[in-house]
């Protein structure tokens, strides 16, 4: 296994990289707490042309602001008010490409994260949506913008062997605001069990 390297996110298609982090894990080592989970589900958002991304028309705010960094750091950001949201920014600087990470199956330290999720015991559920993945993992709004090869948050090339089949695309989840964009196959989710990685 190997942390993924910086150059692994200034890839230019964002489409590309969302289904290429299927399978990935990703690590947060938060509270001296290390968990590791697979990446299931994944969505991307294709910046200024893309009328679901935040950075749409160049939109910069305080909050956008970190889409346009160089590829390989963390924007999280707080939705409904109530749920932080993690995702990758990718591409190089200036152009503000972003993968949200959806869903995660727990591979290492799986006790911590149902704790996070107030649960007893595992269920698929706990873990299939963008706001339970940052619950399970610890992130919060403190770590927007954090370096994905630092010592917090990161992803590791586990050398899963990931069947393409078992990959579904298909439209992204709640922007009907994105009009015609709202049905670009840019969703991506793990069909198959995972129960076979274990903890």
């Amino acid at each position: 296994m190997s942390k993924l390297p910086s150059d692994f996110y200034l890839k230019e298609d964002v489409v590309e990289l969302s289904r290429e982090l299927i399978g990935k894990v990703i690590c947060s080592n938060i509270d001296g707490k290390l968990c590791k989970a697979i990446i299931t589900e994944t969505e991307a958002y294709a910046g200024v042309v893309d009328k679901a991304s935040h950075a749409y028309k160049g939109r910069r705010t305080n909050r956008t602001e970190i889409m346009y960094a160089g590829g390989g750091v963390a924007y999280v950001y707080l939705c409904y008010g109530i749920h932080y949201l993690f995702n990758v920014v990718s591409n190089v600087e200036g152009i503000p490409h972003a993968v949200l990470i959806r869903g995660i199956y727990p591979l290492h330290n799986s006790d911590q994260m149902l704790r996070r999720r107030k649960a007893a015991s595992f269920k698929k559920e706990l873990f299939n949506g963008p706001a339970k993945v940052t619950q399970a993992l610890g992130i919060s709004i403190s770590h927007n913008g954090i370096d994905l090869i630092g010592d917090q948050i990161w992803i590791e090339d586990h050398q899963f062997s990931i069947d393409p089949s078992d990959i579904e695309t298909t439209t992204r989840i709640g922007i009907d605001y994105a009009e015609e964009d709202a049905k670009l196959p840019y969703r991506f989710f793990l069909k198959n069990d995972l129960k076979k990685f274990g903890d």
